[in-house]
């Protein structure tokens, strides 16, 4: 059913509708053929549509003919039927049938005078098509590209589609962008493009008068001319410039540089001459440092004028691996092959070394040397400070001992130069000795061996140490101090007799002690009077002598003998055995 005033397509008109006054803005394309001012579809006289049988129930029809109308007002809004019109309805129904061929007739005829009265009310202003009053129609501007000359209703309008002389069609004012700006007629020179450029931006003078220049106008083309070549030479020459100092430092560092790398790789290490200045200076070299390590050290000091130097001059000597650690006493600016010489001079060496179980008197006596101050100086803070030199808990002495650091000055090679401090020298011992000792779990050991505490451990180590004279003899050694701590033992009833703990004692090296001596002397580290073990340690025992206290042969043996009075110890496990070492030892010493 086709309503009054549409088309035959699907697009309304009507002036609620969104599209309504907007038809050249649908985003579509210009059609070809005839025009129409509505929306660019070509407009049609509504035509009726002929009913189909079987469809009575959905149409409804008014008056005579099967068409039904709307009638509309003067501003194209629609209007109710008269109630005449809705009273035709159901007899139309009735005798709908009978009167299906008469009705087509009176309806072509009444679209033909409907016609005829549309077209007058166009031309005379009663109605455009839109449902406003019609306006008298505005010439053509002949100018305006887009300006068409009026069609009469239902006519034709030439078809400019894929001519030259078409226009595209005009957009939606959503999807309009702007026109992009063309070139000025009065500025053709493409080198325009190349001074917007970053690396060429940048005013000067010239540019900046030329755009204030109120004279200076557009169509002036040599007012253009002469401002932009002065500034266009400056900015290049500008351009060149930076150029120039970016390529020149870069070749400038990658020569230093270059230069740099050979000298290190292939140049000769800056070194001194000579044996060095008049003055001296003290180096210490740590445990465990290598050629370069002892190289930094020098360097620091002033002895020598480079690693490298120092480094290449160890390697070149044979004996350069064989460098220690300690202190040195060396001279300032000395060439580093002079500084290996010295090094490996022990008189250049300023270090106190403890001997495996040499006791702590001959240590503070080596201190007091080294350091250049007056005997008994450090004995005397050991006795005083040993609390604050760094001895582990299980350590404490009791008031029996007689030096509470002995065991503890762990046996090696220790830096001792003038200007330094005993107390410096003494804590490198005892961290030393700490760190030997906290290899093993001596509280548990302790217990194994039926030993009442870790520090009975070092004095049997220390008792191994003196009276062992081979690596063979520390294991037996260490049999023959438990066995003799034995509560069953019968040979010695608990008494060790050992002439290394009464000479301790006695601050003395005898090995002939008479009996007499011996028996009259109650001292607890006498031992020939006093059962069980000393009191403290008597030493500084080797790692070699604490690993056989820890682990002891099994073999019985209770007595030796050193037949030879000096190097060589021999074992027994009786007292008959014992007493034939005893004869061979009197007739080797000629008693």
């Amino acid at each position: 059913m086709t309503e009054y005033g549409r088309g035959p397509g699907s697009e309304p008109w009507h002036p609620e509708d969104p599209l309504y006054g907007d038809g050249g803005w649908g985003g579509q394309q210009a059609h070809a053929g005839p025009q129409s001012p509505y929306g660019g579809q070509p407009q049609q006289l509504p035509q009726p549509q002929q009913p189909q049988y079987g469809d009575w129930g959905q149409q409804q029809h008014a008056g005579y003919g099967e068409q039904q109308y709307q009638h509309y007002d003067g501003q194209g809004h629609q209007q109710p039927p008269a109630q005449g019109q809705q009273g035709h309805q159901q007899p139309h129904a009735q005798g709908q049938q009978g009167h299906q061929q008469p009705h087509a007739q009176g309806q072509q005829s009444h679209q033909q005078q409907y016609a005829s009265q549309v077209q007058q009310q166009y031309h005379q202003g009663g109605w455009d098509g839109t449902g406003m009053q019609a306006h008298v129609p505005y010439p053509a501007d002949p100018v305006d590209p887009y300006g068409q000359p009026a069609v009469p209703y239902g006519g034709e309008r030439p078809d400019f589609y894929g001519t030259p002389d078409a226009y595209p069609p005009p957009e939606p004012p959503g999807r309009r962008r702007a026109e992009p700006e063309s070139r000025p007629d009065w500025d053709p020179d493409p080198e325009d493009d190349q001074e917007k450029h970053a690396f060429f931006a940048g005013g000067d003078e010239d540019d900046d008068d030329f755009d204030d220049d109120p004279k200076a106008g557009r169509g002036d083309g040599k007012g253009k001319g002469k401002g932009k070549g002065k500034g266009k030479k400056r900015r290049n020459g500008c351009a060149c410039l930076v150029v120039v100092l970016v390529f020149g430092g870069g070749l400038g560092g990658v020569g230093y540089y270059g230069y740099k790398f050979y000298q290190n790789r292939f140049g000769t290490a800056p070194d001194y001459a000579g044996n060095g200045t008049s003055e001296t200076v003290t180096v210490e070299i740590p445990k465990g440092a290598g050629g370069y390590d002892i190289g930094r050290a020098l360097k620091a000091a002033g002895v020598v004028k480079s690693v490298d130097a120092f480094v290449a001059a160890q390697s070149q000597n044979p004996n350069g691996k064989q460098i220690q650690a300690g202190a040195y006493l060396l001279k300032k600016e000395m060439s580093a092959a002079s500084a290996v010489a010295l090094m490996l001079d022990p008189q250049s060496q300023s270090n106190v070394l403890v001997k495996p179980g040499e006791r702590n008197a001959q240590v503070y006596a080596a201190i007091d040397k080294q350091l250049d101050l007056s005997a008994g100086t450090s004995k005397k803070l050991a006795a005083k400070e040993y609390k604050a030199l760094g001895l582990p808990g299980w350590a404490t002495p009791n008031a029996q001992v007689i030096d509470p650091l002995e065991g503890f000055l762990h046996p090696g090679t220790y830096p001792a130069a003038k200007g330094m401090k005993p107390e410096t020298v003494l804590k490198q011992m005892v961290e030393q000795a700490n760190e030997a000792y906290g290899q093993y779990n001596l509280a548990a050991k302790a217990k194994e061996l039926d030993l009442a505490n870790p520090l009975e451990v070092i004095t049997v180590a220390s008792l191994v140490q003196a009276e062992g004279k081979t690596h063979d003899d520390f294991r037996k050694m260490a049999e023959v101090v438990y066995n003799r701590l034995k509560p069953t033992n019968t040979e010695t009833n608990r008494l060790l007799q050992f002439d290394s703990t009464f000479n301790y004692l006695k601050g003395q090296s005898n090995i002939h002690i008479s009996e007499k001596e011996i028996n009259s002397n109650q001292n607890p580290y006498n031992t020939y009077t006093h059962k069980g073990l000393p009191p403290g340690p008597i030493g500084n025992p080797s790692e070699d002598a604490l690993k056989a206290a820890l682990n002891p042969t099994e073999d019985g043996w209770i007595y030796f003998v050193a037949t030879d009075g000096m190097n060589k110890t021999e074992f027994a496990k009786t007292y008959a055995e014992f007493q034939r070492l005893k004869e061979k030892f009197n007739a080797n010493s000629g008693n």
